[in-house]
């Protein structure tokens, strides 16, 4: 039986290239569709399933950040994106990948190095353990003394006092919650927090997850919420459960 084709979603407002890429990707064995704004992402969406994003950053409206955070905070949390842009800055570099973007190419570009992006971040995706639950994630996820907003990206504590979280902390919090009792490697958390910035990364990760402790209380002698597992990675070993409302 041969495979399902991967579904690549093209956001972009220039006709141009949709119809490049379109065209460009159709020739690689993928299935393309093309949205030029929100509205149209969103209906793409509901139409069936998607297996990665190709996000414009510049669009008119509703910019990509916008659609991004949109995407991140509800059913489509754990999709794959590779946000485009036209400003090559490291300023956009670095504001896509700390809000959990999976990979980053400034225009102008050549097709076929989006290509091998794309077929490298679905490779990682698919090397990462599966979530517990597929369908629409609560608003609220709460474990031990805790509560995370996935819509606002707080934390709140037993006594309702608000803690803020960076782009980074609540990507990496996320990826333990949709995860929990369950090994994850190093290896894994860099290829979902770091795409193919993961060199650059793997000097910090053990400082990312230290930063975390500390906002979750958790003594790293004696955590009661992220284990180090020696030779392994972490396990995030609390019970997580969906609450419907605060």
């Amino acid at each position: 039986m041969q495979a399902r084709p991967d579904h690549i979603l093209i956001v972009d407002d220039d006709p141009d290239i949709r119809d490049l890429l379109a065209d460009y990707l159709a020739r690689q064995d993928f299935r393309v569709s093309c949205a030029a704004d929100g509205r149209q992402m969103r209906a793409a969406l509901a139409s069936g399933p998607v297996d990665l994003i190709v996000l414009d950053l510049m669009l008119p409206g509703e910019d990509g950040i916008s659609l991004f955070r949109w995407l991140r905070a509800g059913a489509h949390a754990l999709l794959p994106v590779v946000m485009l842009t036209a400003r090559g800055d490291d300023v956009d570099r670095i504001v896509g990948l700390e809000l959990g973007a999976d990979d980053y190419l400034g225009k102008p570009f050549v097709p076929r190095e989006l290509v091998a992006r794309i077929r490298a971040v679905l490779r990682r995706t698919r090397m990462l353990p599966r979530p517990l639950a597929a369908e629409e994630p609560a608003r609220w996820l709460a474990f031990g003394d805790w509560r995370l907003d996935t819509v606002e990206r707080v934390l709140i504590d037993a006594r309702g006092a608000v803690v803020p979280l960076s782009g980074a902390e609540y990507g990496l919090l996320r990826f333990f919650l949709d995860h929990p009792n369950r090994v994850v490697s190093r290896d894994q958390l860099l290829a979902h927090l770091a795409g193919r910035e993961a060199e650059a990364y793997d000097r910090a990760i053990d400082l990312r997850v230290s930063r975390l402790r500390r906002r979750l209380g958790d003594d790293a002698r004696e955590p009661a919420y992220i284990k180090t597992v020696r030779n392994e990675g972490y396990v995030f070993c609390k019970t997580v459960t969906e609450q419907a409302d605060g």
